[in-house]
């Protein structure tokens, strides 16, 4: 329409109006003005510029723009989507590494997982990974839900720019959707390796559990069985508690205790080729003082007799290997004491706590010397070898009795503490076995 009136006003122009002629050595100029319809031609305008635009044209200056800014957002993302690939692939070589670390670690500590990396941070992350494969998975997951989240951004980027007319290059977004694939399927392997290793760890603790629980069971039955001793013996007294390792935990103790006692005689039959020192055979320990009665040969000295923490040195001898009768008597007045070997009284003494009464109620070990009352035993103390035929009297037996008894012409039970089966308990893999004591002893010379 501009231009139909354009060309109008040049013919008014031509055939009457203003006329601008111009020489020059070709002829004759025509230049022609528009003006507005009701402008009078006569009258010099100022000339108007020409409108050489359309909507149509301004649509597509707009969507030229548009299309430019979305093609610098998509470079943008493209460009943030190169850094994310090659973090990545950096975190799937770390996943890698770790994950041979974790299975080194896992063969050479028999399936126990070291947990050091809690030490130094408060979370996981695929920069740190966790030994544990189960943390290890977690983290995969949470990556694979990362990256697909990602990829659904995209999508949704896509479809947006596809609404307003923008194009998402193809060939970059087959590429981004390519090696995200990539990623997804190493890192579906990986889970799957993980979990392999796992399941297989576990198989492996599972079976060393099993053998470690039978074993321990096989051991524990027959510590049961050893220290419920032997049953079956001849009589209630033919038994033997043996004692083969100088620990502090092998001991045996009676089940009864001592009254208060103004006299006692205590004899045994003891059999050791421990040195130095046998230890001490037994000890009896009240509340208040634990070395009421203590038998014991400790180091180079001499066996030794305490009563009331106060000490007799005896002349026995009993660490050549064989059974040998021991007898100790005591009484309260002037502390007089004798020591008797194989029926044979060897010494005699007196002023051993001289008018101190035996307290009652305490406990009596047999192969241990106590610290504190029923406890608290020193291994370097302790009896190595075996005891028969442990027996108290509350008095001072004659010689006679005591020749008669080593002689094994007679048997005689203490009238206070008896040699019997059911009033010994063992501890600590000590065991009790069947003996007769005289034939044995007639064996062994």
């Amino acid at each position: 329409m501009l231009a139909f009136l354009a060309g109008l006003m040049c013919f008014f122009a031509l055939g009457g109006g203003s006329v601008a002629r111009g020489h020059d050595a070709k002829g004759t100029r025509f230049v022609c003005t528009s003006i507005p319809i009701d402008a009078d031609p006569s009258c010099h305008l100022p000339p108007i510029p020409m409108q050489s635009t359309s909507p149509q044209e301004d649509d597509l200056r707009n969507t030229v723009m548009q299309l430019r800014e979305t093609i610098l957002q998509q470079k943008e993302t493209i460009v943030n989507q190169r850094e994310t690939i090659k973090e990545l692939t950096g975190k799937l070589t770390r996943c890698e590494s770790a994950s041979e670390t974790t299975i080194l670690d896992a063969k050479y500590n028999q399936g126990s997982w070291r947990k050091d990396f809690s030490k130094t941070s408060g979370k996981d992350t695929m920069g740190d990974l966790p030994r544990d494969p189960s943390e290890t998975i977690d983290n995969l997951g949470r990556t694979m839900q990362s990256l697909k989240d990602r990829l659904e951004n995209l999508e949704q980027q896509q479809m947006r720019a596809n609404m307003s007319g923008a194009a998402f290059p193809n060939e970059l977004r087959d590429l981004l959707q390519r090696r995200l694939g990539d990623l997804e399927n190493q890192l579906l392997n990986k889970v799957s390796e993980l979990e392999d290793e796992k399941s297989m760890l576990y198989n492996e603790t599972a079976a060393h559990r099993h053998r470690t629980d039978t074993a321990l069971n096989t051991l524990l039955e027959r510590i049961h069985e050893l220290e419920k001793g032997n049953s079956g013996f001849k009589s209630p007294e033919d038994f033997k508690v043996s004692l083969p390792l100088r620990t502090n935990y092998l001991y045996g103790r009676i089940k009864k205790s001592l009254p208060e006692m103004y006299a006692f005689t205590v004899c045994m039959w003891l059999k050791s080729s421990t040195s130095p020192g046998i230890g001490a055979p037994f000890s009896y320990g009240v509340p208040g003082q634990a070395n009421e009665i203590v038998l014991i040969e400790w180091g180079d000295n001499p066996i030794e007799l305490l009563i009331n923490d106060k000490v007799a040195q005896l002349p026995l001898s009993v660490s050549d290997g064989r059974w040998h009768h021991i007898c100790i008597t005591w009484t309260t007045r002037d502390g007089l004491w004798e020591a008797y070997q194989d029926g044979e009284k060897l010494g005699s003494g007196e002023n051993l706590a001289p008018w101190h009464p035996i307290k009652p109620g305490g406990v009596i070990i047999l192969g241990q010397e106590q610290d504190t009352v029923g406890g608290r035993f020193d291994a370097t103390q302790a009896f190595v070898g075996e005891m028969t035929q442990f027996n108290i009297w509350d008095r001072v037996l004659k010689a006679q009795d005591i020749m008669s008894m080593a002689n094994c012409s007679s048997n005689m039970p203490g009238n206070v503490i008896p040699w019997v089966d059911n009033n010994v308990d063992v501890f600590g893999g000590a065991t009790k076995w069947a003996l007769e004591m005289c034939e044995d002893r007639l064996y062994d010379s």
